[in-house]
């Protein structure tokens, strides 16, 4: 069966999405081809479930998108990580050094970092709730403005 690719208008911009079947494996605000799928990917209007879920999120049901099962790959410490990530609630942050810490191996905040900038699933596995500690808001491959926009929508600030 082959990936499911789409893209949404919202409100930080063009998301992408691909799936296989109903599990989210990709986002990004730049192309569907920037996911190099391995796989042949078939592009559609809309992904049943998780476009709807998506679009509720940006509705402000902010926990729609923890009903999203998601599946990337990556080494053990990232995918603690990347769990750990979607324990964290929104409008909520923590810090670098506490997701570390929650993925497993509090001295490797630095891993904990290239996690976040790993994650192929940005927003469903919201690494824009990491910050740096004392509260900026470090990096995010969206951009930092897209990053502020989410904690805003999220009533973090």
């Amino acid at each position: 069966m082959p990936l499911l690719a789409t893209s949404i208008k919202t409100p930080i911009g063009t998301l992408n999405l691909l799936a296989d079947d109903q599990i989210l494996i990709g986002t990004n605000l730049t192309t569907i081809s920037a996911f190099n799928a391995r796989s042949e990917v078939k592009i559609v209007k809309s992904i049943p479930v998780i476009c709807e879920l998506i679009n509720d999120y940006f509705d402000g049901d902010f926990s729609a998108i923890n009903a999203i099962k998601v599946r990337q790959s990556g080494a053990a410490f990232s995918q603690g990580a990347w769990k750990a990530m979607r324990k964290v609630g929104a409008g909520k942050t923590i810090s670098y050094a506490e997701l570390a810490e929650k993925a497993g191996s509090p001295a490797a905040v630095r891993a904990a970092g290239s996690a976040c900038a790993n994650n192929a699933i940005m927003l469903v596995v919201p690494c824009h709730r990491i910050v740096k500690t004392g509260g900026a808001l470090g990096n995010y491959a969206g951009g930092v403005d897209k990053k502020e926009w989410l904690l805003r929508h999220e009533g973090y600030f």
